[in-house]
């Protein structure tokens, strides 16, 4: 029976973030749509413990024997270390130099980040994303991107011979799944959620633009409400509690979760009053998806991706721009009847994004170039 390799790296990063949660709900619609005569199965780097790379229904996880900043040089120097599988899917940048021979090798790039806004990462962080996009655009079977916008971002930084296919995401089972009323007021006052706020959701790192949002909630024409952060803490030392400090934000009224569960992320999400998401560059931008799931009304800056995810159902707003983005949050809050349509439009929207389809379209993508590299 042929395999399925889906590298399940990003599953034991320090900070998993959006790829991770990418990576985890990937491989597990993949194994649940798997061909009948497929299987597949998670390979990492070495590990003392890979119990957080454990997915149910998935084979492995299977640890190559090198830890992880040795694979990933060698990979970056191009030596082809296979691993394993018929055929390879890569759900980050970090992949092999290229598939083996009758092999096929299909790799994920999230955003065009590294090019476009590269002083958004480290230098050297940036440096090797580009490297290694570059060389999955000339020697993988096809690149996976998740909106229109980054393909054509790609076609622009790193144009190659490799097939380019847009696969959206979708919205986790768990975030969709009923809460009984008794468990959503029992994880609220766990979290000690106030009774109304505005939320932003994402790794806490220079492009998410939360200092742009942080001096928006100063603004005394802002919403009167607190501002709400959930995700864990990314590079670049961006401090929330010193910039409410810089920019006046009253005592209070900004509380930091950090990394909470999806589980919880559900109730944090289904009682926010809206959704911020002012980044300064994306890929896709699940956040903006999930919460228009949730029936959650979103304000988001003018990226692209993040335009193409919306669909016309988010207030826009421009990168950097803080007055704008608190007049705009307070309008929405404001302005019951255009949210309301705004809110019914965005969770029809939002049905059309789900794992299960994008399972589907990467198994075509796998299944026809195994095919093809079978028969060579």
């Amino acid at each position: 029976m042929p395999e399925l390799v889906v590298l399940t790296e990003q599953l034991l990063a320090p900070v998993p973030g959006g790829t991770g949660r990418y990576t985890r709900e990937l491989v597990t619609a993949m194994a649940a749509s798997a061909p009948p005569t497929w299987t597949v199965a998670g390979v990492t780097a070495t590990h003392r413990d890979l119990s957080a790379a454990d997915v149910p229904t998935v084979a492995g996880p299977r640890a190559l024997p090198l830890p992880r900043r040795a694979l990933t040089a060698l990979w970056e120097r191009g030596v082809h270390l296979w691993p394993g599988g018929d055929a390879v899917h890569a759900p980050t940048p970090l992949a092999p130099p290229a598939p083996r021979r009758g092999r096929c090798l299909v790799v994920t790039v999230h955003d065009t980040v590294p090019f476009s806004h590269p002083e958004t990462l480290t230098r050297r962080g940036a440096a090797w994303h580009q490297a290694m996009i570059r060389r999955a655009a000339e020697r993988a079977n096809a690149i996976v991107v998740p909106t229109i916008a980054v393909a054509e971002e790609l076609e622009r930084y790193a144009h190659g011979p490799a097939t380019v296919a847009v696969i959206p995401h979708g919205v986790p089972s768990a975030l969709l799944a009923p809460i009984e009323a008794a468990q959503e007021h029992a994880t609220a006052a766990a979290l000690d959620l106030p009774s109304g706020y505005v939320l932003a959701v994402g790794t806490v790192e220079p492009r998410k633009g939360l200092d742009v949002l942080i001096e928006a909630m100063a603004k005394p024409y802002a919403p009167d409400l607190p501002l709400v952060v959930v995700g864990p803490h990314g590079w670049g030392e961006v401090d929330l509690t010193a910039l409410a400090e810089k920019y006046g934000l009253a005592d209070g009224r900004l509380r930091v979760l950090g990394r909470i569960s999806d589980e919880d992320l559900a109730v944090v999400l289904r009682r926010a009053s809206v959704l911020a998401v002012p980044s300064r560059a994306e890929g896709f931008g699940l956040p903006v998806l999930e919460a228009m799931a949730l029936g959650v009304p979103v304000v988001h800056s003018d990226v692209p991706a993040l335009v193409e995810v919306a669909g016309g159902t988010g207030a826009v707003v421009p990168r950097g721009d803080p007055k704008t983005l608190a007049a705009t949050l307070r309008a929405v809050l404001d302005d019951g009847p255009s949210t309301s349509r705004r809110v019914a439009q965005g969770r029809l929207r939002a049905q059309a994004f789900t794992w299960e389809h994008a399972a589907t379209e990467l198994w075509r993508l796998h299944t026809r170039f195994f095919e093809m590299a079978s028969a060579r």
